[in-house]
């Protein structure tokens, strides 16, 4: 079978795109293993699959890296509006998108050249499990906040997020919590503006995560750090995430890499 597949990224956060309706995958998990791998893949942090669906526009299943499958991913939810946008397969600007947590709706952003080049991603009702979570890893102990934005996230607010190294940490805190967790380190550095590392369950660092940021700003809100909106700076670029009731919108870019097709 001869696959299709087109290479993304949303501030870097970088996934291998497959329009499951007209490729059917039989092993998502193990082709996801398969094709992440940087150095005898096609690389990426992980596979997903774009798929139709009876309750929205289109619907998405993520694998990452290691073949687990998450919940919901922002970036890979902004680059599916792009991709169905720019291949012709919806003239719509706004969608539903049905993913493992619920139906999102994305807002579409198309530049001078008629291709999307920026989505909002309405990321739906967040919640605030825990507040003051104390956890002890790595022989340190870690205060955060337990967010749910549709999967699970700790974000440890400390003084200088940019000089964390989540390799060092980020494993032992998603190890704390029964099924694993997302961890965002994350400082203030002036009112509005936030910056942030990241330990994805299931991807190890990443350069961004849409969630991640949508759970730190989240918990920025919740303990009045900061005021929507709120732009949070990750490795791999800046997100626009906008508070409306106990909703939140995503904002910021998506890319196509490139495009290649394979042997199964």
């Amino acid at each position: 079978m001869k696959l299709e597949f087109t290479k993304m990224e949303g501030l870097g956060n970088d996934y291998i795109y497959v329009d499951a309706s007209r490729f059917p995958i039989d092993d998502p998990a193990g082709l996801s293993r398969r094709l992440s791998d940087r150095h005898f893949g096609v690389g990426g942090d992980g596979l997903v699959l774009i798929g139709p669906s009876e309750v929205a526009d289109f619907s998405m299943r993520m694998f990452n890296a290691d073949g687990s499958e998450g919940m919901m991913c922002g970036n890979a939810a902004r680059c599916i509006g792009k991709y169905v946008y720019d291949k012709g397969l919806t003239r719509k600007l706004t969608i539903g998108l049905q993913t493992p947590s619920g139906v999102v709706k994305l807002n579409l952003h198309p530049g001078p050249d008629c291709l999307v080049d920026s989505v909002t991603v309405d990321m739906g009702v967040f919640r605030i499990v825990e507040a003051g979570r104390v956890v002890e890893a790595c022989g340190k102990s870690f205060t955060g906040t337990v967010v749910d934005v549709g999967n699970p996230h700790f974000v440890v607010f400390c003084e200088d997020a940019g000089a964390v190294d989540p390799h060092e940490d980020g494993p032992g805190i998603e190890k704390s919590f029964p099924g694993g967790i997302n961890v965002e380190f994350a400082s203030v550095v002036e009112p509005g503006r936030i910056r942030m590392r990241v330990w994805e369950r299931g991807s190890g660092v990443t350069l961004a995560c849409g969630t991640g940021a949508s759970a730190t700003a989240a918990a920025a809100f919740a303990l009045g750090l900061c005021a929507s909106p709120c732009r949070i700076d990750m490795d791999g670029g800046t997100l626009s995430i906008s508070r409306i009731g106990t909703s939140l919108l995503m904002t910021g870019p998506a890319r196509t890499v490139f495009e290649g097709n394979l042997d199964l």
